[in-house]
């Protein structure tokens, strides 16, 4: 069995899905168990409706733009069909049935409930094509499969339960069709309630499927050519790395490289399982291999994340920082969810730079100013060079100011303004 993922842009429209189907087609009769993300861009505009929810403010207009974005798709793939279209009405009625409810404060409860309809539109619509155009498969709920703890939008998931319940319903399903649609992002937990497992979510879907169901390969279809040493869109000379080891990759993750999620890699390593990114523009063309392999190159890699907060901590009495300083700001850190992406100490000072998250920011501060000043600076950015050289550093920093610095023997790390 082989476990598929397929990213929003890549089921973006009519003809992404249409090629979707090719690329089904090509593998049949491989088992397949196939992950599929919100379409384009539903995602960030089930944020959107989620914020016009929270603030009272009428939802009725954005639900109409988010179903006709879906009947259009569905028309324009099959003209005559209405069965399709009821199939969808059924959806749009449960979001429209939450969106009832008055918003009781919790927003993480709300995003894992509303955002996630997302990805059952989207799974919903294409397994009903597929299915029409004569490719067999079986819709599954990841709700039903996935089963996490109550950490809404960070879903941890429980993997003996989660087993269970996978090995329980995919081989049935993958011997009656060969082929099976779910859903990357959800789960469901104790309660009954939906939990995302955060974006970029659905390629840890795909590792947790694999890794139950022993797969030969994970392949993560995008719109690059396979694994890039930077954002072409930043740097137009990026270049294709072909195979890189578990642990390069894991690390290019950490560090914030978008292509792979950095909880997928985990699972995949602790069986063996590959991980191949290829093209759905150019499915015929090799792609990128992270799995068992040794680094076969040292060029220099690009991670790039804006927006981030760069805070500096300073103890009020003007004592040193020292460890039951650090162990009371990572209590802080956690207890808000903030993730730290580089941090630094000195005597008197903890700077750490974090994604702008706004909000559990300030709440974090709040709490903060309690025993510390706190100084930040917003709207920066965080640039990470795997296996750098003078040049790779200079190429980032030329022209702008440093704020923070940190080296160690194949990794540096610079926060920048400007």
């Amino acid at each position: 069995m082989q476990v598929f993922k397929f990213g929003g842009a890549s089921v973006k429209d009519a003809p992404a899905i249409r090629n979707l189907a090719s690329i089904l087609q090509t593998y049949s009769p491989e088992e397949l168990l196939v992950v599929i993300s919100a379409m384009g861009k539903t995602t960030n505009f089930m944020e959107r409706l989620l914020k016009t929810y929270t603030l009272g403010e009428g939802t009725a207009p954005l639900v109409e733009e988010l179903m006709q974005y879906h009947y259009d798709i569905l028309h324009e793939l099959l003209p005559e069909d209405i069965n399709g279209k009821k199939r969808l009405d059924l959806l749009r009625t449960e979001l429209e049935q939450l969106l009832t409810h008055p918003y009781n404060g919790d927003y993480d409860f709300a995003y894992d409930q509303i955002v996630s309809m997302g990805e059952l539109l989207s799974t919903t619509l294409i397994s009903y094509y597929l299915n029409t155009v004569g490719i067999r498969n079986t819709w599954l709920s990841a709700c039903e499969m996935i089963f996490t703890d109550t950490t809404h939008r960070e879903g941890k998931v429980n993997w003996t339960e989660t087993t269970r319940r996978v090995q329980a319903m995919v081989p049935p399903a993958i011997a009656a069709s060969g082929l099976v649609i779910t859903q990357g992002f959800i789960g469901q937990s104790s309660d009954q309630h939906r939990v995302t497992l955060g974006r970029e979510g659905s390629d840890y879907s795909a590792a947790i499927f694999a890794f139950i169901l022993n797969a030969t390969r994970v392949t993560i279809w995008k719109d690059v050519p396979g694994l890039l040493n930077a954002d072409p869109k930043r740097f137009p000379d990026a270049v294709k790395i072909d195979r890189i080891p578990y642990q390069e990759a894991i690390e290019l993750s950490y560090y914030g490289a978008s292509v792979i999620h950095p909880k997928t890699l985990k699972p995949l390593q602790n069986k063996h399982i590959p991980l191949f990114v290829q093209s759905f523009y150019h499915p015929e063309e090799e792609g990128s291999m992270i799995g068992d392999c040794p680094l076969s190159t040292d060029i220099p890699s690009y991670i790039v994340k804006e927006h981030q907060t760069l805070m500096t901590i300073f103890p009020r009495d003007f004592s040193f920082v020292a460890e039951e300083n650090l162990s009371e700001l990572f209590g802080l850190f956690a207890q808000y969810r903030i993730r730290i992406n580089m941090m630094q100490n000195s005597a008197v000072s903890f700077s750490v730079c974090t994604d702008a998250d706004r909000d559990r920011i300030q709440l974090c501060v709040n709490e903060m100013h309690k025993k510390y000043k706190v100084k930040y600076n917003e709207q920066v950015t965080l640039v990470t060079i795997r296996h750098y050289t003078p040049e790779a550093i200079q190429r980032v920093t030329e022209g702008r100011t440093i704020l923070m610095r940190q080296t160690s023997r194949t990794t540096i790390q610079f926060v920048l303004r400007g």
